[in-house]
């Protein structure tokens, strides 16, 4: 499979195109910055220059079969970018991919946005720009998957996590986890226009994804 991974030198979408390489797909990843390409290659993606707030990236696409949207404005970001990069990147690149039939399409998302009532005002800006875009995906008609995952840490993964569309609890899961995640979903057709949160958990990851 040809994946192509929007914000590609993200600690979330090396894991994936690393995994996915490691399992015969080919990765592309989608970066602003050329000096980033090499982490790229070190792990053996194809770097694409694209700037996703700037440049149109229909001419990028490629031959991409699958499409996941792992780019976000980062957390010293003011609310401006968040509805540039978290939302605005994520819409062009939704119509990107049903202009070009790419009909695949994963997005990272985030649990906590079911309640900004109570969230910490810090993050309202966030969340809301994750909300309004995974709408987006939903009314776009393509076969989406939404993976929301709980806090993120860069603690070594277990390949065991427990997924619901509601867990009804907070918590954290490593991102080596998360992009594991991911990758099954890609790969598990049970996925499509489904939506789900998760978290570190005791269920190995091929199993909580086939039970989605």
């Amino acid at each position: 499979m040809e994946i192509l991974v929007a914000g590609g030198h993200g600690q979330i979408a090396l894991r994936l195109l690393g995994q996915a390489a490691e399992r015969g797909h080919r990765g592309r990843g989608l970066i602003r910055n050329p000096d980033h390409a090499p982490d790229l290659e070190a792990v053996g993606a194809e770097p694409v220059l694209c700037d996703l707030e700037r440049d149109d990236p229909r001419p990028h696409l490629g031959g991409a079969e699958a499409i996941v949207f792992a780019a976000g404005a980062g957390p010293g970001s003011g609310s401006e970018r968040k509805q540039t990069v978290d939302l605005g990147a994520a819409v062009k690149l939704i119509d990107a991919a049903t202009d070009l039939g790419v009909a695949r399409f994963v997005i990272v998302s985030s649990m906590g946005y079911d309640d900004l009532e109570h969230a910490d005002p810090a993050m309202r800006p966030y969340f809301e720009a994750k909300r309004d875009a995974d709408a987006a995906l939903r009314a776009s008609g393509l076969d989406w998957t939404i993976v929301k995952p709980g806090r993120l840490t860069n603690e070594p993964g277990t390949g065991r996590i427990d997924a619901a569309r509601r867990l009804g609890r907070s918590g954290a899961i490593p991102r080596d986890d998360v992009a594991l995640t991911i990758l099954e979903c890609l790969q598990a057709t049970n996925t499509i226009r489904k939506e789900f949160e998760e978290l570190s958990g005791e269920e190995p990851v091929s199993e909580a994804v086939a039970a989605i």
